[in-house]
C-alpha cells in the first residue's frame, strides 16, 4: 500500500483541486463548459459552426450563437437532417458541431450517423447534452444510458465523457482541432469541478487522478468524483488504496494504461452513468481480457430504463453513489485474494 505522501503524487502532478474538501468543491454543469469551448473553437477557427436542433439555451449552445452568429444555423426539430446538414458541411470544408439531447442525437439520428458520418469519415462532431440518469425529473425517455453502446460500436468514431465542466472545455476545443467523427457526452445537471485549467487533457490519454495498487477505481463522466471520494473512504475505513483512473477517452480507450491498472492492481471497478452492457466498462473488460484478466466489477446502471426524480437521487438508486463504489472495490478486492 501506498503511504500517505505517496498517495497525493497523482493528484498534484495532474493539478486537481483537493476533492477531499466537499465544502469547497465548486458544483457547475458540464453543459457549460461545453458552452464556453465551442466559443473558443469558433474564436480559433471561422470553419467551425454550430447547428442546434431548437435546444441553443440547453445545450449551451446559445453563448457562440451570439459570439459568432454568421457561424450558427438553427434547424428546429430536426435531429437526422441535422446529421445531414452537417455532413454537407463538412465535405465543404467546416467543422461541424451538432447539438441535441444524447438520446434524440444520437438515439433518434443513428442510422444517418453511422451512414453520413462515420461510413464518410466526416468531420463531424456531435453534442450528446443531457445524458444520463442526472437528467433528472425528465424521465426515462430522455436519459440517455445506451448511448456509449451505440456510439462506441461505430467504426472511426471517437468517444469522449469529460469528468467536469473545466475537462468539458478542453475536450471539446481539442475535438475541434483533431479531424473526424467525434461524439463528446456530457450532462444537465450541476456537478464537482475536480479538474483546474492546469491539468493536462488529451484525447486518447487516461489520467490517474489517484495512486494505489489494491484497486483501480477505473471512471468516465460526473460520477469521476464519487470514485475519488469513495476511495478516501475506502482508505479510512479499509486500508484499501485505490487507484482512481479518469478514463475520459471511451474510443480509442487507453490500452496502455488499462493494462497497467490490471498489473498493477490486480482488480478493476468501471463507473459510468450508462447501462453496464456494451458501456465504457465493457471495453475494459475487452482490454483487460486481452492482455491481463483480473476481477473486474461493474458500477451504472443494472439492465433498466430510468425515471423521474432528482439528480442525486438517481444516482443512489441506480447503484451509482459513493456506497456502490466502495461495496464493488471491496468485492473485487476479495476477488483477487
Amino acid at each position: 500500500m501506498p503511504s500517505a505522501d505517496t498517495k497525493d503524487v497523482a493528484a498534484h502532478a495532474m493539478h486537481l483541486v483537493d476533492y477531499r474538501d466537499a465544502a469547497t468543491i465548486q458544483h457547475v454543469p458540464t453543459r457549460n463548459g461545453f458552452g464556453e469551448g465551442l466559443i473558443e473553437a469558433g474564436n480559433r477557427n471561422k470553419n467551425v459552426v454550430a447547428i442546434c436542433a431548437d435546444l441553443a439555451e440547453s445545450t449551451r449552445m446559445e453563448g457562440f450563437k451570439k459570439a459568432h452568429p454568421e457561424q450558427y444555423i438553427e434547424i428546429g426539430v430536426a435531429e437526422q437532417l441535422l446529421v445531414a446538414m452537417a455532413g454537407g458541411l463538412a465535405a465543404a470544408g467546416k467543422t461541424p458541431w451538432i447539438a441535441s439531447y444524447a438520446m434524440f442525437n444520437p438515439g433518434r439520428s443513428w442510422e444517418q450517423v453511422r451512414t453520413i458520418m462515420a461510413l464518410n469519415e466526416s468531420n463531424v462532431k456531435i453534442a450528446g447534452a443531457h445524458a444520463g440518469v442526472s437528467v433528472g425529473p425528465d424521465g426515462a425517455t430522455h436519459q440517455a444510458i445506451e448511448d456509449i453502446a451505440i456510439m462506441r460500436v461505430i467504426p472511426h468514431m471517437m468517444v469522449v465523457v469529460p469528468c467536469d465542466s473545466v475537462q468539458t472545455k478542453k475536450a471539446t476545443i481539442a475535438l475541434s482541432e483533431k479531424f473526424g467523427p467525434a461524439y463528446l457526452r456530457f450532462a444537465r445537471d450541476k456537478s464537482a469541478i475536480v479538474t483546474t485549467e492546469e491539468t493536462p487533457f488529451e484525447i486518447g490519454k487516461a489520467q490517474t487522478f489517484r495512486d494505489g495498487n489494491d484497486v483501480a477505481i477505473v471512471a468516465c463522466g460526473i460520477l469521476l468524483y464519487n470514485a475519488l471520494v469513495a476511495a478516501e473512504e475506502l482508505a479510512r475505513e479499509d486500508g484499501i488504496e485505490c487507484r482512481v483512473v479518469n478514463n475520459h477517452t471511451v474510443k480509442p480507450m487507453d490500452e496502455g494504461a488499462i493494462d497497467a491498472a490490471a498489473r498493477e492492481c490486480g482488480a478493476i471497478v468501471t463507473v459510468e452513468e450508462h447501462q453496464v452492457h456494451a458501456g465504457m466498462g465493457s471495453r475494459v473488460a475487452e482490454i483487460v481480457a486481452q492482455h491481463h484478466p483480473v476481477p473486474i466489477e461493474f458500477v451504472g446502471v443494472q439492465d433498466q430504463f430510468g425515471q423521474s426524480g432528482e439528480p442525486t437521487e438517481l444516482i443512489e438508486h441506480y447503484g451509482m453513489g459513493t456506497a456502490a463504489i466502495k461495496a464493488a472495490a471491496r468485492k473485487a478486492y476479495k476477488r483477487k485474494s
